[in-house]
Protein backbone atom coordinates (compact mmCIF):
# COMPACT_ATOMS: atom_id res chain seq x y z
CA UNK A 1 0.00 0.00 0.00
CA UNK A 2 1.26 3.51 -0.82
CA UNK A 3 -0.16 7.03 -0.81
CA UNK A 4 0.13 10.06 -3.08
CA UNK A 5 -0.62 13.43 -1.46
CA UNK A 6 -0.98 16.90 -2.95
CA UNK A 7 -0.84 19.84 -0.55
CA UNK A 8 1.12 17.82 2.01
CA UNK A 9 2.89 20.86 3.43
CA UNK A 10 -0.31 22.93 3.58
CA UNK A 11 -2.17 23.44 6.82
CA UNK A 12 -4.31 20.28 6.81
CA UNK A 13 -1.76 18.23 4.89
CA UNK A 14 1.04 18.72 7.40
CA UNK A 15 -1.15 17.03 10.03
CA UNK A 16 -2.61 14.36 7.73
CA UNK A 17 0.72 12.98 6.50
CA UNK A 18 1.94 11.98 10.01
CA UNK A 19 -1.31 10.03 10.45
CA UNK A 20 -0.61 8.17 7.20
CA UNK A 21 3.03 7.56 8.15
CA UNK A 22 1.93 5.81 11.32
CA UNK A 23 0.55 3.08 9.07
CA UNK A 24 4.09 2.30 7.96
CA UNK A 25 3.62 2.74 4.21
CA UNK A 26 5.31 4.94 1.61
CA UNK A 27 3.90 8.44 1.18
CA UNK A 28 4.65 10.13 -2.16
CA UNK A 29 4.32 13.91 -1.91
CA UNK A 30 3.78 16.33 -4.79
CA UNK A 31 6.37 19.09 -4.46
CA UNK A 32 7.43 22.00 -6.65
CA UNK A 33 10.86 21.81 -8.25
CA UNK A 34 13.33 23.44 -5.88
CA UNK A 35 11.26 22.72 -2.76
CA UNK A 36 12.66 19.24 -2.08
CA UNK A 37 14.81 20.52 0.79
CA UNK A 38 11.80 22.12 2.44
CA UNK A 39 9.95 18.81 2.21
CA UNK A 40 12.94 16.92 3.64
CA UNK A 41 12.98 19.24 6.65
CA UNK A 42 9.26 18.77 7.15
CA UNK A 43 9.59 14.98 6.78
CA UNK A 44 12.21 14.95 9.53
CA UNK A 45 9.69 16.66 11.81
CA UNK A 46 6.98 14.17 10.85
CA UNK A 47 9.11 11.15 11.70
CA UNK A 48 9.78 8.16 9.41
CA UNK A 49 11.40 10.42 6.77
CA UNK A 50 12.54 7.33 4.89
CA UNK A 51 8.89 6.73 3.94
CA UNK A 52 8.40 10.22 2.44
CA UNK A 53 9.24 10.49 -1.25
CA UNK A 54 9.13 13.75 -3.27
CA UNK A 55 7.32 13.74 -6.60
CA UNK A 56 8.24 16.87 -8.55
CA UNK A 57 5.23 18.51 -10.17
CA UNK A 58 3.01 21.57 -10.39
CA UNK A 59 -0.64 21.85 -9.37
CA UNK A 60 -1.42 24.11 -12.32
CA UNK A 61 0.01 21.79 -15.00
CA UNK A 62 -1.78 18.95 -16.83
CA UNK A 63 -1.37 15.68 -14.92
CA UNK A 64 0.09 17.87 -12.15
CA UNK A 65 3.28 18.15 -14.19
CA UNK A 66 4.36 14.71 -12.98
CA UNK A 67 6.91 12.90 -15.12
CA UNK A 68 5.26 10.37 -17.43
CA UNK A 69 7.79 7.69 -16.50
CA UNK A 70 6.93 8.09 -12.82
CA UNK A 71 3.24 7.62 -13.59
CA UNK A 72 3.97 4.53 -15.71
CA UNK A 73 6.18 3.08 -12.97
CA UNK A 74 3.59 3.60 -10.22
CA UNK A 75 0.44 2.70 -12.13
CA UNK A 76 -1.65 0.38 -9.97
CA UNK A 77 0.69 0.85 -7.00
CA UNK A 78 -0.99 3.84 -5.30
CA UNK A 79 -3.77 2.65 -3.05
CA UNK A 80 -5.04 6.07 -1.93
CA UNK A 81 -4.48 9.51 -3.39
CA UNK A 82 -5.28 12.55 -1.22
CA UNK A 83 -5.88 15.84 -3.02
CA UNK A 84 -5.57 18.75 -0.59
CA UNK A 85 -3.70 21.35 -2.64
CA UNK A 86 -5.93 24.38 -3.22
CA UNK A 87 -6.50 27.99 -2.25
CA UNK A 88 -8.25 28.36 1.11
CA UNK A 89 -8.85 32.11 0.94
CA UNK A 90 -12.17 33.97 0.79
CA UNK A 91 -10.37 36.99 -0.68
CA UNK A 92 -8.69 35.16 -3.61
CA UNK A 93 -9.51 36.32 -7.14
CA UNK A 94 -11.70 34.49 -9.64
CA UNK A 95 -8.64 33.79 -11.76
CA UNK A 96 -6.60 32.24 -8.93
CA UNK A 97 -9.56 30.19 -7.69
CA UNK A 98 -10.24 28.87 -11.19
CA UNK A 99 -6.62 28.06 -11.95
CA UNK A 100 -5.67 26.38 -8.68
CA UNK A 101 -8.95 25.07 -7.26
CA UNK A 102 -10.78 23.93 -10.38
CA UNK A 103 -7.77 23.47 -12.65
CA UNK A 104 -5.76 21.80 -9.91
CA UNK A 105 -8.58 19.37 -9.15
CA UNK A 106 -9.00 18.50 -12.83
CA UNK A 107 -5.25 17.83 -13.05
CA UNK A 108 -5.37 15.68 -9.91
CA UNK A 109 -8.28 13.66 -11.29
CA UNK A 110 -6.29 13.09 -14.48
CA UNK A 111 -3.41 11.69 -12.43
CA UNK A 112 -5.75 9.49 -10.37
CA UNK A 113 -7.21 8.05 -13.56
CA UNK A 114 -3.84 7.49 -15.23
CA UNK A 115 -2.33 5.93 -12.11
CA UNK A 116 -5.41 3.74 -11.63
CA UNK A 117 -5.34 4.59 -7.93
CA UNK A 118 -7.36 2.51 -5.53
CA UNK A 119 -9.32 5.61 -4.52
CA UNK A 120 -9.17 9.40 -4.71
CA UNK A 121 -9.80 11.39 -1.53
CA UNK A 122 -10.74 14.98 -2.35
CA UNK A 123 -10.78 17.82 0.17
CA UNK A 124 -13.74 20.06 -0.55
CA UNK A 125 -15.45 22.39 1.93
CA UNK A 126 -18.87 23.07 3.39
CA UNK A 127 -18.60 26.22 1.25
CA UNK A 128 -19.92 24.00 -1.55
CA UNK A 129 -23.33 24.34 0.15
CA UNK A 130 -23.28 28.07 -0.56
CA UNK A 131 -26.29 29.91 0.87
CA UNK A 132 -28.53 26.85 1.12
CA UNK A 133 -31.10 27.24 3.90
CA UNK A 134 -32.13 24.38 6.16
CA UNK A 135 -30.24 21.16 6.82
CA UNK A 136 -27.57 20.22 4.28
CA UNK A 137 -26.90 16.48 4.43
CA UNK A 138 -23.88 14.51 3.28
CA UNK A 139 -25.92 13.08 0.39
CA UNK A 140 -26.70 16.56 -0.93
CA UNK A 141 -24.63 18.38 -3.51
CA UNK A 142 -26.29 20.31 -6.34
CA UNK A 143 -29.44 21.69 -4.77
CA UNK A 144 -29.62 24.89 -6.79
CA UNK A 145 -27.98 26.79 -3.93
CA UNK A 146 -26.63 30.30 -4.44
CA UNK A 147 -22.82 30.39 -4.55
CA UNK A 148 -21.99 33.98 -3.58
CA UNK A 149 -18.21 34.19 -3.99
CA UNK A 150 -15.41 32.81 -6.19
CA UNK A 151 -14.36 30.62 -3.26
CA UNK A 152 -17.83 29.08 -2.91
CA UNK A 153 -18.15 28.58 -6.65
CA UNK A 154 -14.80 26.85 -7.08
CA UNK A 155 -15.33 24.57 -4.08
CA UNK A 156 -18.62 23.50 -5.64
CA UNK A 157 -17.15 23.15 -9.12
CA UNK A 158 -14.04 21.23 -8.00
CA UNK A 159 -16.26 18.74 -6.20
CA UNK A 160 -18.37 18.41 -9.34
CA UNK A 161 -15.20 17.70 -11.35
CA UNK A 162 -14.42 14.78 -9.04
CA UNK A 163 -17.96 13.44 -9.27
CA UNK A 164 -18.10 13.69 -13.07
CA UNK A 165 -14.58 13.02 -14.26
CA UNK A 166 -12.97 10.63 -11.78
CA UNK A 167 -13.05 7.09 -13.18
CA UNK A 168 -11.70 5.67 -9.92
CA UNK A 169 -13.53 5.24 -6.59
CA UNK A 170 -13.65 8.56 -4.73
CA UNK A 171 -14.57 10.13 -1.41
CA UNK A 172 -15.14 13.81 -0.65
CA UNK A 173 -14.40 15.56 2.66
CA UNK A 174 -16.14 18.83 3.52
CA UNK A 175 -14.54 20.52 6.54
CA UNK A 176 -16.17 23.59 8.05
CA UNK A 177 -13.99 26.48 9.32
CA UNK A 178 -10.66 24.89 10.22
CA UNK A 179 -8.77 26.53 13.09
CA UNK A 180 -5.55 25.67 14.89
CA UNK A 181 -4.48 22.48 16.61
CA UNK A 182 -6.53 21.73 19.71
CA UNK A 183 -3.44 20.84 21.79
CA UNK A 184 -0.87 23.35 20.59
CA UNK A 185 -2.95 26.05 18.90
CA UNK A 186 -0.71 25.85 15.81
CA UNK A 187 -2.12 27.80 12.86
CA UNK A 188 -0.45 28.90 9.63
CA UNK A 189 -2.17 32.21 8.85
CA UNK A 190 -4.80 34.75 9.81
CA UNK A 191 -8.14 33.42 8.58
CA UNK A 192 -11.76 33.03 9.65
CA UNK A 193 -12.33 34.01 13.30
CA UNK A 194 -8.68 35.05 13.65
CA UNK A 195 -9.48 38.24 11.76
CA UNK A 196 -11.44 39.42 14.81
CA UNK A 197 -8.65 38.76 17.31
CA UNK A 198 -6.93 42.12 16.84
CA UNK A 199 -10.16 43.97 17.66
CA UNK A 200 -10.68 41.79 20.73
CA UNK A 201 -7.14 42.46 21.92
CA UNK A 202 -7.75 46.21 21.58
CA UNK A 203 -11.05 45.82 23.45
CA UNK A 204 -9.10 44.36 26.35
CA UNK A 205 -8.47 47.97 27.44
CA UNK A 206 -12.22 48.55 27.92
CA UNK A 207 -13.71 47.84 31.38
CA UNK A 208 -15.37 44.42 31.36
CA UNK A 209 -18.61 45.80 32.75
CA UNK A 210 -19.23 47.63 29.46
CA UNK A 211 -20.48 45.13 26.84
CA UNK A 212 -19.49 45.38 23.20
CA UNK A 213 -22.71 45.98 21.29
CA UNK A 214 -22.67 44.19 17.94
CA UNK A 215 -25.17 42.81 15.42
CA UNK A 216 -26.28 39.20 15.76
CA UNK A 217 -23.70 37.35 13.67
CA UNK A 218 -25.72 34.15 13.31
CA UNK A 219 -24.25 30.65 13.56
CA UNK A 220 -20.78 29.43 12.66
CA UNK A 221 -19.06 26.03 12.66
CA UNK A 222 -15.48 25.61 13.81
CA UNK A 223 -13.28 22.49 14.00
CA UNK A 224 -9.59 22.10 14.91
CA UNK A 225 -7.14 20.93 12.26
CA UNK A 226 -6.07 17.83 14.19
CA UNK A 227 -9.66 16.55 14.18
CA UNK A 228 -9.91 17.09 10.42
CA UNK A 229 -6.65 15.25 9.73
CA UNK A 230 -7.45 12.32 12.01
CA UNK A 231 -10.99 12.02 10.65
CA UNK A 232 -9.77 11.97 7.05
CA UNK A 233 -7.21 9.29 7.84
CA UNK A 234 -9.73 7.11 9.66
CA UNK A 235 -12.56 7.47 7.13
CA UNK A 236 -10.23 6.85 4.18
CA UNK A 237 -9.49 3.38 5.57
CA UNK A 238 -13.08 2.34 6.34
CA UNK A 239 -14.32 -0.05 3.61
CA UNK A 240 -17.44 0.37 1.47
CA UNK A 241 -17.77 4.17 1.67
CA UNK A 242 -16.74 5.12 -1.86
CA UNK A 243 -18.86 7.66 -3.72
CA UNK A 244 -19.77 9.44 -0.48
CA UNK A 245 -19.20 12.88 1.03
CA UNK A 246 -18.34 13.47 4.68
CA UNK A 247 -19.02 16.61 6.72
CA UNK A 248 -16.07 17.23 9.02
CA UNK A 249 -17.98 19.68 11.17
CA UNK A 250 -19.00 20.33 14.74
CA UNK A 251 -22.34 18.51 15.08
CA UNK A 252 -23.41 20.95 17.79
CA UNK A 253 -24.71 24.41 16.76
CA UNK A 254 -22.29 27.24 17.53
CA UNK A 255 -23.44 30.85 17.76
CA UNK A 256 -20.77 33.14 16.36
CA UNK A 257 -21.06 35.54 19.30
CA UNK A 258 -20.65 32.69 21.80
CA UNK A 259 -17.46 31.59 20.04
CA UNK A 260 -16.14 35.15 19.94
CA UNK A 261 -16.87 35.57 23.65
CA UNK A 262 -14.56 32.65 24.42
CA UNK A 263 -11.76 34.63 22.81
CA UNK A 264 -12.96 37.83 24.50
CA UNK A 265 -12.35 36.04 27.81
CA UNK A 266 -8.80 35.20 26.72
CA UNK A 267 -8.25 38.85 25.75
CA UNK A 268 -9.74 40.10 29.04
CA UNK A 269 -12.19 42.02 26.88
CA UNK A 270 -15.89 42.66 27.51
CA UNK A 271 -18.36 40.18 26.11
CA UNK A 272 -20.12 40.84 22.83
CA UNK A 273 -23.86 41.45 23.10
CA UNK A 274 -26.19 41.29 20.10
CA UNK A 275 -28.36 44.38 19.66
CA UNK A 276 -29.38 44.06 16.01
CA UNK A 277 -31.45 40.98 15.08
CA UNK A 278 -29.78 38.66 12.61
CA UNK A 279 -32.30 39.21 9.77
CA UNK A 280 -31.74 42.97 10.04
CA UNK A 281 -27.99 42.42 10.05
CA UNK A 282 -28.24 40.31 6.90
CA UNK A 283 -30.27 42.97 5.11
CA UNK A 284 -27.93 45.75 6.20
CA UNK A 285 -24.86 43.91 4.93
CA UNK A 286 -26.48 43.62 1.51
CA UNK A 287 -26.72 47.40 1.15
CA UNK A 288 -24.02 48.49 -1.31
CA UNK A 289 -21.03 49.96 0.49
CA UNK A 290 -21.94 48.86 4.03
CA UNK A 291 -19.40 46.03 4.09
CA UNK A 292 -16.68 48.38 2.87
CA UNK A 293 -17.41 50.73 5.77
CA UNK A 294 -17.72 48.11 8.51
CA UNK A 295 -14.78 45.93 7.48
CA UNK A 296 -11.94 48.46 7.94
CA UNK A 297 -13.28 49.42 11.36
CA UNK A 298 -12.94 45.80 12.46
CA UNK A 299 -9.73 45.10 10.57
CA UNK A 300 -11.53 42.33 8.69
CA UNK A 301 -11.72 41.83 4.89
CA UNK A 302 -15.18 42.62 3.53
CA UNK A 303 -15.43 39.10 2.09
CA UNK A 304 -15.00 37.63 5.56
CA UNK A 305 -17.69 39.90 7.01
CA UNK A 306 -20.07 38.76 4.30
CA UNK A 307 -19.47 35.07 4.93
CA UNK A 308 -18.88 35.03 8.67
CA UNK A 309 -21.88 32.80 9.30
CA UNK A 310 -23.69 29.87 7.71
CA UNK A 311 -27.25 29.90 6.42
CA UNK A 312 -27.68 26.15 6.95
CA UNK A 313 -26.75 23.43 9.38
CA UNK A 314 -24.60 20.52 8.28
CA UNK A 315 -25.74 17.00 9.09
CA UNK A 316 -22.75 14.72 9.79
CA UNK A 317 -24.52 11.42 10.49
CA UNK A 318 -22.37 9.44 8.05
CA UNK A 319 -19.14 10.89 9.41
CA UNK A 320 -20.08 10.16 13.00
CA UNK A 321 -20.98 6.58 12.06
CA UNK A 322 -17.70 6.10 10.18
CA UNK A 323 -15.74 7.27 13.24
CA UNK A 324 -17.71 5.16 15.71
CA UNK A 325 -15.43 3.00 17.83
CA UNK A 326 -12.43 5.30 17.35
CA UNK A 327 -11.08 8.05 19.59
CA UNK A 328 -11.68 10.66 16.88
CA UNK A 329 -14.35 13.23 17.71
CA UNK A 330 -14.75 17.00 17.68
CA UNK A 331 -13.54 18.51 20.97
CA UNK A 332 -15.62 21.35 22.42
CA UNK A 333 -14.10 24.69 21.46
CA UNK A 334 -14.21 25.70 25.13
CA UNK A 335 -11.44 23.14 25.72
CA UNK A 336 -8.96 24.69 23.28
CA UNK A 337 -9.92 28.34 22.72
CA UNK A 338 -7.10 29.37 25.04
CA UNK A 339 -4.54 27.47 22.96
CA UNK A 340 -5.75 29.14 19.78
CA UNK A 341 -5.56 32.58 21.36
CA UNK A 342 -2.07 32.11 22.81
CA UNK A 343 -0.64 30.74 19.58
CA UNK A 344 -2.06 33.71 17.68
CA UNK A 345 -0.79 36.17 20.28
CA UNK A 346 2.79 34.89 20.28
CA UNK A 347 3.17 33.79 16.66
CA UNK A 348 0.74 35.56 14.33
CA UNK A 349 -0.26 38.87 15.93
CA UNK A 350 1.44 42.03 14.70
Amino acid sequence: MAYLVTGATGFIGRFLVPELLRRGEDVHVLVRAGSERKLANRAAQWGSPELVHPVVGDLAQPALGIDREWIDEHRGRIDRMFHLAAIYDMTASDEDNERLNNGGTRNAVEVANRLEVGSLHHTSSVAAAGLYEGVFTEDMFDEGQELPSPYHRTKFESERIVRRECARPWRVYRPSIVVGHSKTGEMDKIDGPYYFFRALRAAGRIPNRIPLLVPDLGETNVVPVDYVAKAMDQIAHVPDLDGCAFHLVNPEPQKTIDVMNLFADEASAPHLRAVLPHPAMTLAMRIPGVQRIVAPALGVPAEVIEHTEFTCRFDSTRTVAALAGTDVSVPPIESYAGELWRYWLYNLAD
